[in-house]
């Protein structure tokens, strides 16, 4: 169809009205063809395609599946208290507080002001990373010649940085992000070890416990040793449920576990916000 004119340009932007991509929003949500059976009101629908990048905001108590569809997505998390984005991820509490490093079913992911933003409520991939962050645009030019956001290799931290800026945040609140469905662990020795993906369909189902930001960057592993830019599509639904309540397993997990959680609770509170 010709686009020399307005009238042209106008007549071919309204012919793709109702056509999708494979890697893209459903709008409404509600329109994604096959919910989870335990999902509410679906509100957010998306695949995200290798190289690619999404955000949202979502209220408290949201529940968020992500699935690596074919075993070789990568998503790297950042999460923001919204309307106070001072209030973000903090990787290394995440690990502190909680006395261990790997992110599975039953962790938090903890704010520096010792309060939950989400919670892991459901794991069936156990390949997930608290400790190396994300690919940078140094690293990847050197590994693939090329990092820019708009390149076939963009780096994580450059997507994410994308991401920030449609919500108000520059590249200095970008602190270091936690990725799902490609593992690290650490060796005896203190090396990082690279252990891969746990195959297609593995899901994360993280828990809203405050209203958040989430930032996502589907990109490969800065430890993944391929030569070749790795990574495929990553599916992002998010639906309403309930925030973590006092006398939930969860909460009384552990003796942090328990203390965050409080801490959150009462600061809501105080501000009204729960």
């Amino acid at each position: 169809m010709a686009t020399g004119t307005t009238r042209e340009a106008r007549a071919h932007a309204r012919s793709q009205e109702g056509r999708r991509a494979e890697a893209m929003p459903v709008v409404p949500a509600t329109d994604w063809p096959d919910p989870p059976r335990e999902a509410g009101r679906l509100v957010w629908a998306e695949t995200v395609d290798g190289g690619s990048y999404t955000h949202q905001v979502l209220a408290r108590g949201t529940e968020l599946r992500l699935t690596d569809v074919g075993g070789e997505a990568c998503g790297h998390l950042l999460l923001y208290a919204a309307g106070r984005p001072w209030e973000r991820l903090n990787a290394a509490d995440t690990v502190k507080v909680q006395w261990n490093a790997y992110l599975a079913e039953g962790r938090l992911l903890l704010s520096d002001q010792g309060r939950v933003l989400a919670s892991v409520v459901a794991d069936t991939s156990g390949r997930h990373d608290a400790l190396c962050g994300t690919s940078t645009l140094r690293r990847n030019t050197e590994r693939y010649g090329d990092g820019s956001p708009h390149s076939a290799t963009p780096a994580g931290r450059e997507l994410l940085t994308l991401a920030g800026l449609k919500n108000g945040l520059s590249p200095r609140d970008l602190p270091p992000s936690v990725s799902f469905f490609q593992g690290a662990r650490v060796a005896d020795d203190g090396a990082v070890e690279f252990t891969g993906s746990a195959g297609p369909g593995a899901s994360v189902t993280l828990r809203a416990e405050q209203d958040v930001i989430v930032l996502l960057a589907n990109v490969p592993h800065p430890c993944d040793p391929r030569p070749r830019y790795t990574c495929g599509p990553l599916q992002v639904l998010a639906w309403h449920a309930r925030p973590t309540q006092q006398g939930d397993v969860l909460w009384d997990a552990t003796p942090e576990a328990r203390r965050a959680f409080l801490n959150t609770t009462a600061f809501l509170a105080a501000g009204g916000l729960a």
